[in-house]
């Protein structure tokens, strides 16, 4: 039976899998973003990957952000119907603000078995001591995996000392050397640059249809 809160796009919510964590606003979700959940469920042999679509995120309150109706029917369109991805509400179906320690809880509750791993970049590795109650963080999760760029360079020793016990629950991931983000997609939107191939057909054509970021 599928967990409430996740909505199934690829295989059920089992017991004892692995399930990396990608979380993010997604605003737009782009062919970097899949790439490197791809990347994740490949290199750390993930069950699936669960794609937590953000509200609002706690630590920027005030900055703007496209409606949660757009995001979240945007990233149903750039997941599709592939193997491996699926969709979780559990932020936006409880209220705010909503922390990632908590979202982990909240998943650990309903599969106990579960081995979660925690996906994120190497830039939020490097600010990972600014989060919310990173110490338990780093309890909470079998794992963290580190989508690394190539020639990401990452201090893992002043890491550890900051929050120890780090060190050994990092995975790399290496992925494709791709510059592409969210941000400079809205940017060449509303510009009228180019940015067609940066996006999967699905979100470029709802992107059109419904003329955001302009």
């Amino acid at each position: 039976m599928l967990k409430k809160g996740c909505q199934r796009i690829g295989y059920t919510f089992g017991m004892a899998e692995s399930i990396g964590i990608f979380g993010g606003t997604f605003d737009p979700p782009h062919l970097g973003h899949l790439i490197l959940a791809a990347e994740g469920l490949n290199q750390l042999h993930l069950n699936r990957v669960l794609w937590v679509l953000t509200p609002q995120p706690p630590h920027k309150p005030d900055r703007p952000i496209t409606p949660l109706p757009h995001r979240l029917e945007m990233l149903k369109r750039a997941i599709g119907s592939g193997p491996g991805f699926e969709l979780s509400t559990l932020e936006i179906d409880r209220p705010g603000p909503h922390y990632t320690l908590e979202t982990l809880d909240l998943l650990q509750t309903r599969s106990p078995a579960a081995r979660l791993v925690l996906l994120i970049g190497g830039d939020s590795l490097r600010d990972l001591p600014a989060w919310n109650r990173p110490d338990e963080l780093i309890t909470a999760v079998n794992a963290f995996g580190v989508m690394r760029r190539p020639g990401d360079e990452i201090d893992l020793q002043a890491l550890e000392k900051k929050l120890p016990g780090l060190g050994a629950k990092v995975r790399f991931v290496d992925a494709p050397q791709l510059e592409i983000s969210s941000s400079s997609i809205r940017q060449r939107i509303a510009s009228g640059g180019h940015y067609r191939y940066y996006l999967p057909s699905a979100v470029y054509d709802y992107i059109q249809q419904n003329g955001l970021y302009r």
